[in-house]
């Protein structure tokens, strides 16, 4: 209820803004470019970064998609109308895959490369309010997003150390 009010109220200005944002952050483009962009123009930091968004992203993307959305049934909620309304998929609401997907390339580029991180947090952000204003997700499926995004790229990061720490 209170995210309804909080989304009703959003000025329809800014309602446009984020119909572009949820078009542009549409099956990852937008990260999938930045990520060429900084292995192109970054040297080995911006391949080192890159390379680390990406594979946080698809870990991301496999939990929240290929996990909780299989295990969990809940249906998405229309607070109100708007145009992307027939274009929404019929997956479980639960959780939020593009701000998993997000909120893993944010954290995991910021590791690596803190400046360019700190420019992939507005449109994150920008991702993550579009998803609840919209109507596509509650705003608890957004912060498991957020949070299944920030483990990916905790994980990511931590994984190569752990395999080989206990390599035989």
């Amino acid at each position: 209820m209170v995210t309804q009010r909080a989304a009703s109220r959003i000025p329809p200005l800014v309602g446009k803004v984020l119909s572009a944002v949820e078009e542009t952050a549409e099956s990852t483009k937008v990260w999938c470019g930045a990520a060429a962009g900084m292995a192109w123009l970054g040297g080995w930091r911006g391949r080192s970064a890159a390379g680390a968004g990406l594979a946080a992203l698809v870990v991301a993307q496999l939990v929240s998609n290929g996990l909780c959305k299989q295990l969990a049934d809940r249906p998405r909620k229309e607070w109100f109308p708007h145009d992307e309304a027939d274009d929404r998929s019929d997956s479980s609401s639960f959780s939020c895959g593009h701000t998993a997907a997000v909120g893993a390339f944010t954290a995991a580029v910021g590791a690596a490369w803190p400046t360019v991180g700190a420019a992939c947090a507005l449109p994150a952000g920008l991702v993550a309010l579009e998803r609840v204003q919209s109507g596509a997700h509650y705003s608890s499926d957004v912060a498991v997003g957020a949070a299944i995004g920030l483990a990916s790229a905790w994980l990511t990061r931590r994984a190569p150390r752990l395999v080989l720490r206990h390599w035989p």
